[in-house]
């Protein structure tokens, strides 16, 4: 099994996505990326930590590779915007890959390169090793599997659940 953080925007919206995939055992919403040990919700929305809202996807290379792994984390937010999706604003929001080996750098490379090729606007993903992860609070984790019907989930997670679908769907969960 292997692990990497992936923050895409919301980490409901991430957690759901990957939650969703073959090959991945375990996701985790949480902080990663900034200065303050320990961080809250409150404090992390506030913008002064330093973090980024990512999920931890441990997954495992003999049944999803790293390559569509990231292919998938690529396709399911908008690389292109700094420090926001869509309606969420706030560097909390930033598009970035934290890798723990020199492998899954050389792959975050890899695979930003070929995503640009679908984007016009240049891609504003940062690769970085990664820092210590702070799990978030347990209300957060597994948010849209407990809450679909909320008007948030609804109207941006589902969407990006039938997308996933439609365009990954042999790498999809049945």
């Amino acid at each position: 099994m292997q692990t990497i953080y992936l923050a895409g925007g919301c980490f409901w919206c991430t957690e759901a996505v990957f939650k969703s995939i073959q090959g991945v055992s375990e996701v985790t919403s949480g902080y990663i990326g900034g200065t303050v040990a320990n961080p809250s919700y409150e404090a992390v929305c506030q913008g002064t930590t330093g973090h980024a809202e990512a999920v931890r996807v441990v997954y495992d290379p003999a049944v999803l590779a790293i390559s569509d792994l990231l292919e998938i984390f690529f396709a399911t937010h908008d690389p292109t915007t700094l420090n926001k999706q869509g309606n969420d604003v706030g560097t909390q929001y930033r598009s970035a890959i934290f890798y723990i080996t020199e492998e899954q750098s050389t792959a975050a490379h890899t695979a930003l390169e070929e995503a640009q090729k679908h984007f016009s606007d240049p891609i504003v993903t940062t690769i970085t090793t990664a820092t210590e992860f702070y799990p978030a609070e347990e209300h957060h984790r597994e948010y849209y599997f407990a809450h679909s019907t909320n008007p948030y989930c609804a109207i941006v997670i589902s969407p990006k659940l039938e997308k996933l679908q439609k365009e990954f769907g042999d790498k999809v969960i049945k």
